[in-house]
This record gives structure tokens, C-alpha cells and sequence, in this order.
């Protein structure tokens, strides 16, 4: 069994060539890994291209659902997008967050670091930044944000604890964050477990969804809220490569691999966008004794 550092390093190598690949074979795969479907296009993906801020050059359709657009970033605000990638989520919250706000984008890929300020100077910006470093130790100040978002990343981190209290720290009081990622409920195939390729394409990294929530709970985060949720159906010609055609049969009955947004706050002197207030409203639909509260 690998390492969390290993694993880290594998994911990071991974995340490193999918920034020079092709974005149809990203949009293709899951989450850029592994072979193309041949069933389906963009297996995780969510629709960016009609939301205000969106840079095509930008997308490497990595993400799993539009986490900005539940985030209820305000003028002004400071954001944070974690695992940033080429930049995608991180210049649709600049253009919410406006002239007078700031966004700084994490990613430890130095690729994607590259190619993210490459696409930030193409398009003129000057108010966001790009940081190399790991989200399990972020390279931000105590209490300087206002909002995190995060797509599709914390599923490949092993000590998805250690990001959680990470966040909490760099949050301001009474801040939240909005971030898709990838769950499961019931267990994944041993085969899907142990495949390193997986890992990296945020499927056998996912942990389940009570545990996920009850993580950002651990972390003293309160008003935690399910925003979106949606299943994610991995196409046959993919699984095939992974299960015996006995194991492919049975897969789905009794288990699934869902794409969700979770919506959570740090507790203190609350700033709350009204918006985002009225998102959690209407959009809570955490399970009873999932861990949400």
C-alpha cells in the first residue's frame, strides 16, 4: 500500500502532465486520468462556459461541479481556490469579487502554476496571485480570507483532516466556503481501491460522504450545508479496464459516486453575503446523523 507521500507525489506527477495534455482528453477521463470514454463526454465535468469571469484557455475540464456559483462572493472580498489548477475557478471569482477584491489560487503543481500565470497575464489581471504549495499547508496568513473555493481536489489528498483544519486557520471569522468534490456512499471495489490511476482521477481517493462531512464538522466549521449533489455514472469502457466482467455487473447496485458542494462557515463575527445566506436556505439538504449540522 503507498504512502500519503507517496500517493502525493503520484497525484502532483499526474496533475503535472494533465497541464500539458489535451483538454478533450481531460473532459473525457475521469478527471483527466486514464483512458478516454468512448460512451461519454465530460464524466465530472459541469458547464462553464456561460458563467461571467470563464477563460476558455483556463478550463482543463478537471473540476466536478461550479462551486463559485454557490460561493456568494461578494465586491470586495478575498478569495481562495484551492488545488487552482490553470486558473478556471479563480478569474470567475475575481470578476465576482471585482477590481477592489483579491483572489490567490493554490496549486502544488509548478505547471499549473506556470500556466495559470501565463493565462493571468494574457488576459491583464493584477489582482489575483498564483502559489505554489501543498493545501495541507497553505501558503496564507492566519485569518486574511474571506471565501475558499475548491473543485474536484480534496478527494486526492490523503489527510483531508489536515486541509479542513488548514482552511479554518486561514479563514476569517465569520467567513465560509463553498467547494465540489467527490464522495461516495457504500464501498468501491477492491480493484477501484488499489488503482493508483484512480487515485489520481478523484475516484478511489473519495471517501465516504458522512466522513467527509463529519471532517469539516471536526474542524469547528458550523452551518454546514449540501448545496448540489449529483451521481457520477463512470462509463463501462472505463470500469472494464479495472473490474473482472462479475464485479462490472454488480457495480452501482449497491454503492454510488456522487459529486456534491458543501457550503460551510467558520463561527465568529459573520460578514455573510446575503446571497450566499439565501443559497444555504434553499439548498440544505444534509442527511440526519451524516455529520452535518
Amino acid at each position: 500500500m503507498q504512502s500519503d507521500q507517496e500517493i502525493k507525489e503520484m497525484v502532483k506527477r499526474k496533475y503535472s502532465e494533465i497541464a500539458e495534455q489535451d483538454v478533450a482528453l481531460n473532459q473525457a477521463s475521469c478527471c483527466g486520468c486514464g483512458e478516454a470514454s468512448t460512451e461519454v463526454y465530460n464524466i465530472m465535468t459541469d458547464d462553464y462556459s456561460g458563467t461571467a469571469g470563464y477563460a476558455d484557455a483556463a478550463d482543463l475540464g478537471l473540476g466536478c461541479g461550479l462551486p463559485t456559483a454557490f460561493a456568494g462572493i461578494e465586491k470586495g472580498n478575498t478569495v481562495l481556490d484551492l488545488g487552482s489548477g490553470a486558473g478556471n475557478d479563480v478569474f470567475i471569482a475575481r470578476h465576482e469579487c471585482g477590481v477592489e477584491g483579491k483572489v490567490i489560487g493554490v496549486d502544488f503543481s509548478s505547471n499549473m502554476i506556470r500556466k495559470a500565470r501565463q493565462n493571468a497575464d494574457d488576459l491583464g489581471y493584477n489582482n489575483v496571485e498564483f502559489r505554489e504549495g501543498d493545501i495541507e499547508d497553505l501558503p496564507v496568513s492566519d485569518a486574511t480570507i474571506d471565501v475558499i473555493v475548491s473543485n474536484c481536489v480534496l478527494n486526492l489528498v490523503p489527510n483531508k483532516a489536515g486541509v479542513f483544519k488548514e482552511m479554518f486557520r486561514v479563514m476569517k471569522p465569520g467567513g465560509h466556503f463553498s467547494i465540489s468534490d467527490v464522495v461516495l456512499q457504500g464501498e468501491l471495489p477492491e480493484a477501484l481501491q488499489k488503482e493508483a490511476e484512480l487515485y489520481a482521477g478523484c475516484v478511489s481517493g473519495a471517501i465516504q460522504k458522512s466522513e467527509y462531512l463529519a471532517l469539516i464538522k471536526a474542524a469547528g466549521f458550523s452551518q454546514i450545508s449540501i448545496q448540489k449533489e449529483k451521481l457520477i455514472r463512470i462509463p463501462n469502457d472505463i470500469l472494464s479496464t479495472y473490474l473482472k466482467e462479475e464485479d462490472l455487473a454488480a457495480f452501482g447496485s449497491n454503492q454510488g459516486i456522487y459529486s456534491i458542494t458543501v457550503f460551510a462557515q467558520k463561527p465568529g463575527v459573520s460578514q455573510k453575503p446575503k446571497k450566499a445566506l439565501a443559497s444555504l436556505t434553499a439548498n440544505s439538504n444534509c442527511e440526519p446523523n451524516s455529520g452535518c449540522c
